[in-house]
């Protein structure tokens, strides 16, 4: 398949507020997405001058970001995408078997496929990621999920800081939230915070003569629901606060972060509204600024005192608007209390590392003064395993999204391990272009693999240019594999079965993957061993986590304390999906606005308690 490569001349369709800085602030916010978007606004509001930098522009005002059911086309817009170009794993062989491995033919186009034109440059698996005013939120699906219990309980076992604990983290979902869905006063929800959450309409599901709603029965036979009430579980509340919530198999009705009229809320208008405030409070927004590196003072325990920039467009070579051999002047900015990192998974590590931050030896390699020797910046990757069984029906399945969270037998705890919505679309991971569109008899069931066991991926420099773009590998399926394997077949195996309820005409599915044909488990080419190489192959993802993680004293690897603090080092924090651990539940997007809140609240009280 081939796809134009857009030109590197196309102006992004933005409004730059681009003020000239004061020579210092309070703090510095590098970056503007679920993390320190709305950081910066909590901090301008507490009334500390702010200085939040985004290398995008803001497209709040374009509709393809505004309406969330754009939001394909918003990952493909060239206005605000960087393309990263990442490995699956170590071996290059694996790494030609991506069914999407993307190519740069030389003649102005991508070739993605696994037999490239001769002469094409290989680049790799794309991960779009989101260089605009609120980050990744503004081209997500919007799906809002919490983690499970144990992925914030693993912060209190690693540091005693019990301010972590699973039932105490919900304050902040109820601090941030403006509730669309549910009746005012419900104990689980906040009604008067930012961000705005809205549920669909699953009244479909009481439908019986539905292809969908045969498919739900089954489903709910298939993970122990009573499928007489499916028309009442499709309402369940994904946020809802439940006993054992994490062990509890069920439908849900899936919630975004947009409102009734799905219009995409996200860190965008929490900034815009902050500015517009006329409380005018001390916020600066700063558009179009590459941060090349953090400063720091020379004492015996560095400090951070402000951050170096290049200010202009599409400066950073993930950008597809890049020019070649673009620069700009070096400028710095002071900030007299902190400097917070939240450029995300890949971006954070980058920015310490070109600090002085990060493994002793990568740093030497490109001849970058160490400023604290932290062998975990960068490493530690670690990612949702992704991936989806899709086929034709003999005609379309009349059916409208089906929300599912279950427990497949091999799991290692009661805990579910799959995270599933399925319906009449195609989704099979990103490439230039996705998704594929089969027709309107394509069905799909997309899964998320929930906490995962391998966290053996890295992101590396590849030389001290802040421009330069590192080496991302997220080493797939390095540690037991073979279990998240077999966790995701069964996964896909029920699946299956359930979409055999959907009846005549719909019937015979053709599967076009991971097996192939309208009776895969019959003809024997759909075995258990076939779809695990099938998964092992295709995965893909867009969740990734934990390069800057947060981690216990005796922890070298530990990049952050609990407060979000880099070790070794004063007035620096990271504040973003890096932070995690481990990567919180089946979408990140709600889980790192939520802890933007939490570190909000411990720098507050630590600029409180030094002035008091």
């Amino acid at each position: 398949m081939r796809y134009r490569l857009l030109s590197a001349l196309i102006a992004s369709a933005v409004v730059a507020v681009d003020a000239a800085p004061a020579a210092s602030y309070d703090y510095i916010v590098v970056g503007s997405g679920p993390g320190g978007g709305p950081l910066a606004c909590d901090l301008a509001r507490a009334g500390y001058s702010t200085l939040l930098i985004e290398a995008g522009g803001d497209e709040g005002d374009n509709p393809t970001y505004a309406e969330l059911a754009t939001f394909n086309e918003a990952a493909n817009d060239e206005a605000t995408r960087w393309d990263f170009w990442v490995k699956h794993s170590d071996d290059p062989a694996r790494e030609l078997q991506f069914q999407h491995m993307t190519w740069d033919t030389g003649d102005g186009t991508f070739y993605i496929g696994l037999d490239p034109p001769p002469g094409a440059k290989q680049l790799g698996i794309q991960y779009p990621r989101a260089a605009v005013l609120g980050g990744c939120a503004m081209h997500n699906g919007a799906v809002c999920t919490l983690p499970q219990d144990d992925d914030w309980n693993v912060i209190v076992n690693a540091t005693g800081d019990t301010s972590w604990e699973a039932d105490k983290m919900r304050r902040y979902l109820k601090k941030i939230e403006k509730n669309d869905y549910l009746p005012a006063g419900n104990a689980d929800h906040g009604y008067n915070g930012w961000l705005s959450t809205s549920r669909g309409d699953v009244s479909w599901a009481k439908n019986n003569s539905l292809a969908g709603t045969r498919i739900l029965r089954k489903m709910a036979e298939l993970t122990g629901q009573n499928p007489e009430d499916v028309g009442v579980l499709m309402d369940t509340d994904i946020l809802g606060a439940y006993k054992n919530k994490d062990e509890i198999s069920s439908f849900y009705n899936m919630v975004q972060h947009a409102d009734r009229q799905g219009k995409r809320s996200s860190p965008n208008n929490y900034v815009r509204a902050t500015l517009a405030d006329p409380k005018k409070y001390p916020l600066t927004l700063q558009l179009h600024t590459l941060v090349t590196k953090v400063l720091f003072s020379n004492e015996s325990t560095p400090r951070a005192i402000g951050v170096e920039v290049m200010q202009g467009a599409s400066l950073y070579k993930a950008d597809p608007k890049h020019i070649p051999g673009t620069k700009a002047p070096l400028t710095q900015i002071l900030a007299n209390k902190e400097v917070i990192v939240s450029g995300g998974a890949f971006n954070s590590p980058q920015i310490l590392k070109l600090s002085g931050i990060g493994p002793a030896a990568e740093l030497q390699k490109f001849n970058i003064p160490v400023v604290k020797d932290l062998p975990g910046v960068g490493e530690q990757l670690s990612d949702n395993y992704e991936g989806s069984i899709l086929a034709l029906g003999q005609i379309p399945a009349d059916s409208g999204l089906i929300t599912l969270q279950f427990r497949t037998p091999s799991a290692p705890t009661k805990k579910r391990n799959i995270f599933t919505w399925c319906g009449a679309f195609s989704f099979e991971g990103f490439w230039p272009g996705f998704p594929a569109d089969y027709g309107p008899n394509q069905y799909t069931c997309a899964m998320v693999h929930i906490s995962p066991k391998s966290q053996a991926g890295s992101v590396r420099l590849v030389s001290a240019d802040p421009q330069d773009v590192p080496d991302i590998n997220f080493r797939f399926f390095e540690h037991r594999g073979d279990e998240d394997l077999k966790e995701i077949v069964e996964g896909a195996n029920l699946l299956r079965e359930a979409w055999q309820a959907a009846g005549e005409p719909v019937l015979p599915f053709n599967e076009l993957h991971p097996c192939h044909g309208t009776n895969p488990l019959a003809d024997g080419k759909c075995s258990d061993a076939v779809q695990a190489q099938s998964f092992k192959t295709q995965a893909y993802s867009h969740h990734a986590a934990s390069t800057c993680a947060i981690g216990g004293d005796n922890d070298k690897m530990a990049v952050l304390d609990s407060k979000f603090r880099v070790r070794g080092v004063k007035g620096l924090r990271v504040v973003d999906a890096s932070s995690f651990p481990v990567v919180p539940g089946a979408f990140p997007v709600l889980p790192t606005m939520m802890i933007s809140a939490k570190a909000a609240e411990d720098i507050i009280a630590d600029a409180t308690k030094k002035s008091g």
